[in-house]
């Protein structure tokens, strides 16, 4: 049998904000976090210290990864996100984060800086071939 994997992830305005907020105030480092959710439903974002504290490269502190984890497991939800920043680009996976995806089973969003503005991306990881899935934010009210 072969792994569903999402087409898409859907994401409420509040949790977007979160992850904006996390990687602007970052930047120029690289920001990162998980995503605890169901499906296709991002539930809640935890940001997460960058510990290499590089504007290229980002390692989720150890301790604080685990209490994410542990966090989700006590409100019964998946990890199904990993989000970090690319303040200086590429718009795409890199290739350290083709290598470095250790969790097929989630989306990666890569944010990443247009002119003065932030933008994200989705992309499955664990092909050959990053694929990219659609973003859904939809409205808190």
């Amino acid at each position: 049998m072969t792994e569903q994997l999402p087409d898409y992830l859907v994401l409420r305005e509040e949790q977007w904000k979160k992850m904006l907020v996390d990687v602007i105030k970052h930047a120029p480092e690289e920001a990162c976090g998980l995503l605890g959710g169901k499906g296709r439903n991002v539930v809640d974002v935890i940001p997460v210290t960058n510990e290499l504290h590089s504007p290229t490269r980002y390692r989720m502190a150890p301790e604080e990864q685990l209490a994410a984890f542990n966090y989700l497991d006590q409100l019964a939800l998946d990890p199904i996100g990993i989000y970090h920043s690319h303040p200086a680009g590429p718009q795409v996976p890199s290739e350290t984060d083709l290598k470095e995806a250790y969790y097929p089973e989630a989306v990666y969003l890569i944010w990443y800086r247009l002119d003065d503005d932030w933008s994200c991306r989705g992309f499955i990881l664990s092909r050959a071939n990053p694929v990219e899935i659609l973003l859904k934010i939809v409205s808190d009210k």
